[in-house]
């Protein structure tokens, strides 16, 4: 059964940030900050552009995850390149799997274009929805209250009905303004410093979700939201790491952190406002850590030595089957190093006459392992989803991650 209470006024959304006796909270932001600047240093510009776009793929695929959709990574990279199942079902996935990439990528230009925004804002949060919902297919607007009405999600719209979300009773349509502008008031003061702001990336996470102004949609919303929250605090280590993975990978905990801090106040050593401060202590604490494995995730995976041996595995293995020349690996070692190789060049990298490297090359980009703005710009090393579990081992769960060979 939800609870009982009826949230009317701003105040019953209180505490914001929670309160702690020791120093973890903030130890843990601060290590967040640290460790997300040292990833972010860890590769040359344009190789880091193949694993940003590689992450958002993963982001879109654990996002979704969380909703119970699941879309095969191969079939997102399909997708990415508007090649769509004839299955219904899974065009669908595919179509909303897209949408979230798409959705992700433009608060990254937004936020690129416009440092100062708002996004804490009805305004941002309702562009978020608006945008997403514009992308999905018709069969994901439509909802089934708990009245048992099927009714259309409109995007960008707040909610004009009640909701039950588990054991939570949401606050009522006509307080939404209300709670969104408090939540804007707090969350959105400029004035936070360096690590509040990364606390608040966490309480905020739970109190739009709290909150719940969308009749369906929430959970994205939330996700993408606080996305900004990451890329506006530079601390998403310039889009090499998500959240998202380590959420989904520990789902059971994640919603019931989340439903934790939506209790009331268990006593009076429980803070002083009317949700549980030591239920917003665990989201935020849960949150933090999981933000710091995934960080430490990525970090490994990036590591120079062992990144390159998994790169010549991949090459050799190739090899062994007869589709790569053994040459190959010194013009995809290059492009990691570099970031970005001159045509000119290749027949100098692999040390063989110009046409056999022209050809070294050609295979190479016709196996997506290296890519090129034209057919005339410089090469630089490409991350397909086929690689990904040799080149990132457990990036996706086992049994989904693809390899070739």
């Amino acid at each position: 059964m939800a609870q009982s209470a009826l949230y009317n006024k701003i105040q019953q959304m209180e505490p914001m940030f929670p309160t702690a006796k020791g120093e973890e909270l903030n130890n843990l932001a601060i290590e967040v900050i640290r460790q997300s600047a040292a990833l972010g240093e860890k590769l040359p510009p344009q190789t880091r552009k193949g694993v940003v776009e590689l992450v958002r793929t993963m982001n879109s695929y654990y996002s979704n995850l969380i909703e119970g959709h699941h879309t095969h990574p191969v079939d997102i990279e399909r997708a990415m390149a508007h090649n769509y199942s004839h299955e219904p079902a899974k065009r669908a996935l595919q179509v909303e799997s897209v949408a979230h990439i798409d959705v992700q990528r433009l608060i990254e230009q937004k936020l690129a274009k416009n440092p100062d925004e708002t996004i804490c804002s009805q305004t941002f949060l309702c562009w978020i929805h608006q945008e997403f919902y514009n992308r999905i297919p018709d069969e994901f607007r439509q909802i089934e209250t708990t009245d048992g009405d099927i009714k259309i999600v409109t995007p960008g719209k707040l909610r004009e009905d009640k909701v039950e979300v588990g054991q939570h009773l949401p606050p009522p349509p006509e307080t939404l303004d209300s709670f969104l502008t408090r939540f804007d008031d707090c969350y959105g003061n400029i004035k936070l410093g360096d690590i509040r702001k990364v606390i608040a990336a966490a309480a905020a996470h739970h109190r739009l979700a709290w909150i719940h102004p969308f009749l369906d949609g929430n959970g994205r919303v939330t996700r993408l939201f606080t996305l900004a929250c990451l890329v506006k605090a530079r601390i998403d280590g310039h889009g090499l790491w998500t959240v998202s993975r380590g959420l989904a990978r520990n789902r059971t905990t994640y919603m019931e952190a989340l439903a934790d801090a939506d209790e009331h106040r268990r006593g009076d050593l429980d803070g002083r406002g009317n949700l549980s401060n030591k239920g917003l202590l665990g989201f935020c604490t849960f949150f933090l850590r999981t933000a710091l494995d995934q960080i430490s995730f990525m970090s490994e995976r990036l590591e120079l030595d062992g990144f390159l041996r998994r790169l010549e595995g991949y090459v050799d293995r190739q090899v062994s089957f007869g589709e790569l020349q053994s040459e190959a690996i010194y013009l995809l070692r290059e492009a990691f190093f570099r970031g970005a190789v001159p045509r000119g060049e290749v027949a100098r990298i692999t040390g063989k006459p110009d046409r056999t490297a022209r050809r070294i090359l050609k295979n190479l980009l016709e196996k997506k392992l290296l890519t090129s703005d034209s057919e005339r710009a410089p090469v630089r090393l490409a991350f397909p989803t086929k690689v990904a579990g040799y080149y990132f081992p457990q990036l996706y769960p086992e049994g989904v991650e693809m390899t070739e060979g």
